[in-house]
């Protein structure tokens, strides 16, 4: 499925070597104001460029079709300029190991020009851009955690990972936290749709994402329980420490909503692999060509950011 949301709803179209990708949102009032220049920070965020990330280097100019007052729709779209099909001939014959090649042959019987790449995040970021002011004065901010198991803060160590991965022709994955600040207590129900649920929906939606965990997450099964526990201090429900990562039985409760998310490494690499070649009914030595990040966690926060948002923004409308 290519939709997200009930009363906020989000359709993305497009793919990573078509002429274009995008996203029609449903449910944003008309009386929001958008303007092209909202965009730019985030979008700039997500921009490859830096050091780790692919050299293919697109403008990501929103061109935007509001008809929320006629048929209650807002489309997003960017143009793609750098793409080469010739990137994807080989694929068909030798799935690239870790990627979604093989099933989306065995699926759909064609790789659907990059549908699966991480290009696919950008009109996420531009739905992002506009949940954020719908949830405004509810704040969600992600950041980097670690890179290829390096503590983010520590500039030299990641600069140090990021360069022996480029020099063995390897990549890095990497950890994200969010937090969201202003989240008011109810929101998100028991079970199916508790919070947990309807982000973590929402975040492996992230191409690449191994895995979410809230508060405590993992670290709570060596734990005893006076320890996890959220001792409440106030009438508000405030609590002294947030284990839960804000949420107790599928509902916020007033305190930061805190997560972590995983990204592996990128799948396509430089360094030979072992594969099998379908063409020929073999296993060949294997270099992936075309353009791609050493480690597209560098750029995914702002695509965390996004989609929380989104969630938020369903769940307040």
């Amino acid at each position: 499925m290519d939709r997200f949301g009930h009363h906020f709803t989000l359709e993305i179209f497009g793919a990573s070597h078509a002429p274009n990708v995008g996203v029609t949102l449903r449910g944003v009032p008309a009386s929001l104001p958008l303007v092209p220049d909202d965009f730019i920070a985030d979008i700039l965020r997500r921009k490859s460029g830096a050091k780790g990330t692919t050299p293919r280097i697109e403008a990501d100019l929103p061109e935007i079709d509001d008809r929320r007052a006629s048929d209650g729709t807002l489309t997003i779209t960017f143009a793609n300029r750098n793409y080469r099909d010739g990137d994807y001939r080989d694929f068909t014959a030798i799935p690239r190991p870790g990627h979604a090649d093989f099933v989306a042959l065995a699926k759909y019987g064609s790789l659907r020009n990059g549908w699966f790449s991480g290009r696919m995040t950008l009109p996420l970021v531009a739905a992002g851009v506009v949940a954020k002011k719908l949830i405004a004065p509810l704040r969600v901010e992600a950041r980097l955690l670690e890179v290829g198991g390096v503590d983010f803060s520590d500039t030299a160590a990641v600069e140090q990972r990021l360069d022996a991965a480029i020099r063995e022709g390897d990549s890095l994955g990497g950890i994200i936290e969010c937090c969201c600040t202003g989240v008011p207590v109810g929101l998100g129900e028991p079970f199916f749709d508790s919070m947990e649920s309807l982000l973590s929906h929402a975040l492996f939606s992230i191409p690449g994402i191994r895995g979410v965990e809230f508060g405590d997450g993992f670290a709570a099964a060596r734990m005893t329980g006076s320890r996890h526990n959220d001792p409440i201090i106030d009438a508000a429900g405030h609590t002294a420490r947030n284990g839960a990562g804000g949420i107790n039985g599928g509902i916020t409760n007033g305190n930061p909503v805190v997560f972590r998310i995983a990204a592996k490494p990128t799948p396509s690499i430089r360094k030979p692999q072992r594969t099998f070649d379908f063409a020929q009914g073999t296993l060949v030595d294997y270099t992936v060509p075309g353009r791609h990040d050493v480690c597209f966690a560098l750029r995914v926060p702002p695509v965390v950011e996004a989609v929380t948002a989104c969630v938020f923004a369903d769940l307040l409308l």
